[in-house]
């Protein structure tokens, strides 16, 4: 299907992303305005530690207004590579370095209205090793088995989507009941 696009005007340029809008012309010849946000891209990262736990995070959301339990991600620097934004960010995030990066998959976040991209890494051989955080990042260590990782998955107790995609690449690397 060809989608044509009429006009491209960038209404909003902010520090984690911009916000554009599009007419596109539809091969029914119905246009539409189409408000996109473009993104970077970003990493989320799935760290098994010594004791075979997930290493989730948890931290507060302000666009849903509550702490969330989520895997450790981050955005790429511009021109930044996926496997450095990886290693980095679990270095700010869970004070650990990974010995071992294994990329599990790619998607888009949500590709409805953003172009943010997300690859998924498990990162094992952690040692410590930690960067400092970002000055606006608040954030709790917490290791879970990956059983009840799952558990909290299937019932409600994980909300991030990153974190749910993630876990779902995760699965045929990962011994769990």
């Amino acid at each position: 299907m060809i989608i044509e696009t009429l006009n491209r005007k960038t209404i909003y340029r902010g520090h984690a992303f911009n916000v554009r809008r599009d007419e596109v012309r539809f091969p029914n010849q119905h246009t539409t305005h189409l408000d996109i946000i473009e993104h970077v891209g970003a990493v989320t990262i799935l760290p098994i530690d010594a004791n075979g736990q997930i290493l989730f995070v948890r931290q507060y959301r302000h666009a849903t207004g509550k702490e969330l339990l989520e895997l450790p991600a981050g955005t790429l620097d511009p021109g930044e590579a996926a496997e450095s934004c990886a290693l980095r960010e679990i270095r700010e995030e869970t004070g650990y370095a990974a010995g071992n990066l294994t990329k599990l998959g790619e998607f888009y976040l949500a590709p409805g209205y953003s172009t943010e991209y997300m690859v998924v890494y498990m990162a094992t051989e952690l040692h410590p090793d930690p960067l400092p955080g970002d000055l606006d990042e608040f954030i709790t260590l917490v290791p879970v088995a990956v059983e009840e990782a799952y558990q909290l998955a299937l019932n409600g107790g994980l909300q991030d989507g990153k974190s749910l995609a993630a876990l779902l690449l995760a699965r045929p690397h990962l011994q769990h009941s």
